[in-house]
């Protein structure tokens, strides 16, 4: 999965200094230094060509923050995941996407967690391993959490080839059982959903900008 920590390589020396300077500042509010800042890549099953840039700095007051970047192996092309669908809708339009139905979920988890409404990430939440999740679960909602959180599921696919799914997502302060179409281009819907869990005392709080 994209957070786990295990699939990520440190950018070190002069090509962290390179990128940096890149980049510095980010947003035009967001300041990198390579005293403080820490960059690691890693690559993603469903795009060929392209690699996950992650950037966080311990100067930032929100010490959350995370700030990615998809970024081309051939031009070093970047494109900023700011919690918009812009940027991985181009990505997705240059052929670099490839779903298949083993790594469906994988995009699924993916595309819901930067793709983002006003009340944040539509986080598919599992089990409460995701260190995405809020770490100060009081132990009713832990539990609460445990008796409804599942794996997601890919389905199968429709008479038109798009991949359905099924997951548990968490958005806002609810958590809700959702139906996704995905196509093979990287497009996804939300069919439908079922809220489970509402007014809940936590939100995620996992900010990209």
């Amino acid at each position: 999965m994209y957070y786990d920590e295990e699939n990520w390589n440190a950018v070190e020396g002069e090509e962290k200094v390179g990128f940096l300077e890149k980049v510095n500042p980010i947003g035009s509010k967001h300041k990198v230094s390579p005293q403080t800042t820490q960059v690691h890549w890693r690559t993603l099953d469903f795009y060929k060509g392209l690699a996950l840039i992650r950037v966080s700095d311990s100067l930032w007051p929100n010490k959350k923050l995370r700030i990615y970047y998809l970024v081309e192996f051939n031009s070093d092309s970047l494109y900023r995941l700011n919690g918009t669908s812009p940027p991985i809708h181009e990505v997705n339009g240059k052929g670099f996407i490839n779903i298949n139905e083993g790594n469906v979920l994988e995009y699924l988890r993916f595309f819901c967690f930067f793709v983002r409404g006003e009340e944040g990430p539509f986080l598919i939440s599992e089990d409460l391993s995701n260190p995405n999740l809020p770490p100060d679960m009081d132990d009713a909602t832990k539990n609460a959490f445990q008796n409804v959180l599942r794996p997601a599921s890919f389905e199968g696919k429709d008479e038109k080839g798009n991949f359905r799914c099924d997951a548990v997502v968490f958005y806002s302060n609810a958590l809700f059982i959702a139906n996704f179409s995905v196509q093979p281009g990287g497009m996804i819907e939300m069919l439908d959903d079922e809220p489970i869990l509402t007014d809940l005392p936590i939100r995620v709080e996992q900010p990209v900008d």
